[in-house]
């Protein structure tokens, strides 16, 4: 089952870049660390070989995790969104009915996921509760303090 998810430019040249610095940087790194760790002598009783070995084993998974996700990432051409609704990548103003403070939130997927620039994951609580919703439209989110009422103000591209 392949799990599409949808980036700006900026975004996927973000994980790729990443992706790089992984394999050629830090995957190199490690192996000097585990060669000069293996010229200590006894294995068997050696933490920085041992510890070494472990973060060699954490990057690997973290690269083939990258993989996956960039072989099911797609680039969204942001001028063919439709504004009548929310979707990834729409700029989203709305209102909380209760506390009448006002948000704006760009929903991205999870890794541009960054909340100080106001990028929301489309898998939050609130990103699942804003999809498909138009201007006008007033949700109840249930997030993990309990039960949220926002009022959609406007929904432009990102």
């Amino acid at each position: 089952m392949s799990n599409i998810s949808y980036y700006t430019e900026e975004g996927l040249k973000k994980l790729k870049d990443e992706l790089e610095f992984l394999e050629r940087v830090e995957r190199t790194r490690i192996s000097n660390d585990i060669a000069e760790a293996r010229d200590k002598g006894d294995l068997s009783e050696n933490a920085e070989y041992h510890a070494a070995k472990e973060e060699q084993s954490m990057l690997e998974l973290k690269i083939a995790k990258l993989k996956e996700v960039l072989s099911n990432a797609r680039i969204v051409d942001e001028s063919l969104l439709d504004t009548s609704k929310v979707l990834i990548h729409s700029t989203v103003r709305l209102k909380n009915t209760v506390t009448k403070a006002e948000f704006k939130y760009i929903l991205v997927a999870d890794s541009e996921t960054n909340l100080k620039e106001g990028k929301l994951s489309v898998n939050s609580p609130i990103g699942k509760g804003l999809l498909g919703k138009k201007v006008g439209d007033i949700t109840e989110i249930e997030v993990p303090s309990g039960v949220m009422e926002f009022e959609i103000l406007e929904v432009t591209r990102g």
